[in-house]
Order: structure tokens, then sequence, then C-alpha cells
């Protein structure tokens, strides 16, 4: 034997895209184990204690360029954002295009980049310098439909439906004429839509996709997606839906919608606390408890189409903003929200933000902070369940605490446009925090008073 070999030693992180790879082989080869996809999927660590922030790459800057978003990448990452979700990136449709511009699901071409960002080498160096920030980049991705122009109408035609003529069709049951439905009874439309989603993973590495519409494609198609995806490396994955099944294979977050609306409804005064509190509960009882739910008080729908946080939510847009950052699940910030946007974003033209001074830089900072370090807040299974505090006015104030491993949040609200001077009791959250905003210590004791103003709101915090 040659003494100068040496057996060759692996980690097993080193190992882990072979491993894959090899038993994605033996499902593929084995018609009876298609269904054995990994369930829960395997969630990066990194993902544990994230927090997401969106990016309209049009609107972010007057030249509406990877470049000039990158600018903004020190000042996000000292707010506490780990996840950057960038709108569609991909060229868009001529043919039947809605506005000057058009719409960035209006999708083009899949393997290329919309040339008013950027190159691909100035999207590739984005992701690198994403990444030397220490934060993630998933791409926003449309598997649904595509442009009437698109690529593959001309290469791939059988990968879409058509009517009885032949004709393309616009997704049904819906009203959106700039695009035509890609056609997922076809075996061939999953296998190109899947080399599709994996190029972007391989070739830019990027961290993984939030996938729109994704109740409107088979989950099937998502599921082995993610499978494949998993091959190349841990990839993170948001549905823009709100379906138990998703998560059992192939998503870690959905879209918290339903919670959403009940948020714009209890600002109209259109619902009781109460109400928003059984909502709580019954959405809790849907999903499995290791899935990740988005929670939002803006994103790009919302604030184009229903009106911005204020027109929405009125005096009540930072309790509300405490509010989704403190409940369960993952918060989003929608870009705009730190510099108080009070605009909706024209959808179809050129209309950038107005960044000013930044006035909610700090507020948004020392939520999105706190959900990163306070195990209490972390996501999914990682954190801990909302604990009810009673009130002596539990028609205007919800009050709860979250805590795990020692680490604990108390959250107070003013939910009404109403001044509030009620009791607290917190015997079972008794002792001293950091009060986030006001930077004091402050003590709990069994029972404790306060008077709060319309809308108020104060967070406590104490770590092990």
């Amino acid at each position: 034997m040659n003494s100068n070999l040496q057996t060759p030693r692996f980690s097993l992180r080193q190992l882990m895209p072979f491993l894959l790879l090899l038993s994605m082989l033996t499902v593929f080869c084995n018609p009876e184990k298609q269904s054995e996809y990994p369930s829960p999927p395997q969630t990066p660590e990194w993902a544990v204690n994230a927090t997401i922030y969106e990016v309209n790459l049009r609107q972010f800057s007057e030249e509406g360029t990877f470049a000039a978003f990158a600018e903004h990448l020190p000042r996000l990452r000292d707010m506490g954002v780990d996840i950057l979700w960038l709108m569609p990136i991909h060229p868009i449709g001529e043919k039947e295009r809605k506005g000057t511009l058009g719409s960035y699901y209006s999708v083009y071409d899949y393997l290329d980049v919309n040339p008013e960002f950027g190159t691909k080498e100035d999207f590739r160096e984005l992701v690198g310098q994403i990444h030397e920030h220490g934060m993630y980049v998933i791409l926003d991705w449309v598997a649904n439909h595509t442009s009437w122009d698109a690529v593959w109408t001309q290469t791939h035609p059988e990968l879409y439906e058509t009517d009885e003529e032949g004709n393309f069709i616009i997704p049904p049951g819906t009203d959106w004429t700039d695009v035509i439905q890609l056609d997922y009874s076809n075996p061939e439309t999953h296998r190109k839509m899947h080399e599709a989603l994996e190029y972007w993973v391989r070739e830019f590495d990027i961290d993984g996709y939030r996938c729109d519409v994704a109740d409107m494609v088979p989950t099937e198609f998502w599921n082995e997606a993610r499978y494949r995806l998993d091959v190349i490396k841990p990839v993170f994955m948001l549905a823009e839906a709100e379906t138990p099944e998703h998560h059992i294979h192939a998503f870690e977050m959905s879209y918290a919608w339903e919670t959403h609306h009940h948020m714009n409804q209890l600002a109209a005064g259109e619902i009781t606390i109460a109400d928003f509190e059984q909502h709580l509960e019954e959405n809790r009882e849907r999903f499995p408890d290791y899935a990740y739910r988005m929670q939002f008080t803006s994103n790009h729908d919302e604030n184009s189409w229903n009106g911005t946080v204020f027109e929405r939510l009125g005096d009540g847009v930072e309790a509300f903003a405490v509010l989704a950052a403190t409940i369960p699940g993952m918060p989003l910030v929608y870009n705009g929200q730190e510099a108080a946007m009070d605009k909706r974003l024209e959808f179809f033209e050129k209309d950038p933000i107005e960044w000013g001074d930044f006035p909610m830089q700090d507020f948004y900072t020392r939520l999105l902070r706190l959900n990163r370090q306070n195990r209490a807040l972390f996501n999914g299974i990682h954190g801990g369940p909302l604990n009810r505090l009673v009130t002596t006015a539990d028609d205007n104030i919800f009050a709860f605490y979250r805590e795990k491993e020692g680490d604990r949040v108390v959250v107070l609200l003013n939910l009404t446009d109403q001044p509030a001077s009620f009791e607290l009791s917190t015997a079972e959250a008794s002792g001293s925090y950091t009060d986030l905003f006001r930077d004091i210590e402050v003590v709990l004791g069994d029972a404790e008073s306060f008077n709060f103003a319309p809308w108020e709101y104060a967070v406590y915090h104490s770590a092990k």
C-alpha cells in the first residue's frame, strides 16, 4: 500500500448535495416513492429568526437598477433585514402590455433579466453583495402564466392552455389580459419550469423564491421543485397563498392574508378585538406548528390597489405594525414603509419612492432587531405561543405575552381610536423588562394600571 495515499474526508455539509441527489434519483426511479418528499421541508438554519423586506426595483430609486438598490444594503442590514425579496426581475412582454412599462408579472423570458434593471452580471454582483452583508435574496417567481409574446410561445407553444380554436387564453376566472395561462396537465411544462427555477439557484446562487399565486399551480409541481432545488443548496420558499398543504413538502412560509384583512377591518371598526383573537386561534389550528406565516401591514398589491397604510390603518399605523411584528409569524416590511410612504406606487409606470429622512427607520429597526434577537419571537416552532393577558378594557386593549427558553416579550396595544384606562393582570408575566421604544427599565408586578391614548402601544422584552 502506498503510504502517501490518504483516505479523503468530507464533512456532512459537503456530502449533503450528493446524498440529496442519490435520494432524488431513488424517488424518480421508483414511482411508488414519488410522494416521499421530506416533510416538513428542510428549512435553512438562517431562517429561524429571519425577517423579510420586499423590494420593488422599478420604484426603489430614480435609476431603478440593481446597482442603485445595492447602495441601500448597509442601511437595510443595520435595520435588521435578513431576507430581501425582489419582485420579478425578468424582461416584460410587450404584446397586450398594461401601461407604459407593463407588469413585472408578465414574464417574457424566465432565463433573462429586465434590461431596465441592468445585466445578468449586474444581478450576479448584487447577489454577491447581499451575501457579503450577511443577508439572503429570494426572487419573485411567476409560474402560472407568461406574457403573450413570451419566448416559450414561439419555442414551446405546447406548454400553454388554449381554447377550442387553439388560441392562447388568459388565466381562467381573472381579468389579467396581459398574460396567458400555462398548461400544468403537460409534464413538459413541469420540466421546463423546474429547469428555469434551478437555473437561478445554480448559476446566480440565489437563496429561494417567493412564488406568485401559488394556489393556481398544482401542489405536486411545488413539491418536486423544492426537492430539486434543495439538491443544489438549501433554499427558502414563500407561497403567495394561504394553503396548509403547501407546508407539507414545499414551502416554509405562506401569506397570512386573512390576518392582514382582519387588521384592516379592526382599524376600520368593522370587527372587534374578540373577533380578531378568535381568528388568530382558528388560523393557528389550520396550519402545522412548523409553518412560518408572513405578517404584514403592506406589500406591493395592498399599496398599489387597496391603499397606503395611512389610508387603511389611519392613526393606528404604528400599533398595527407592532402587532404584525410580535404575533406568531415573520414580519415583512415593504420598501418605503421606513420612509412613512404615504402614496400608492404606480404599478405599470415609473413612480419612485420619496425617501426623505426615513422618519420610521428607527421604529422598524427596533422591531426587526427584536425579532432577530429574542427567541420568543422566532419563526414557527422556534418561537413562543401567544398568551392573552386579561385587562379591564379588553374591548380596547389587546395584551399578550410570548415566551421561549427564558426570553419573553410583553405587548400592550390600544387597537381603537378611544383612550383607555385599564388594569392588567400580569401575574403570568411579572418580572423586569426593557421598554423597547423608550429604552427604560420596567418592572411588572402581579397587577398594573395604565392609561393609554388612542392607538398607543408598549413592548417590554427580556432575555435569559
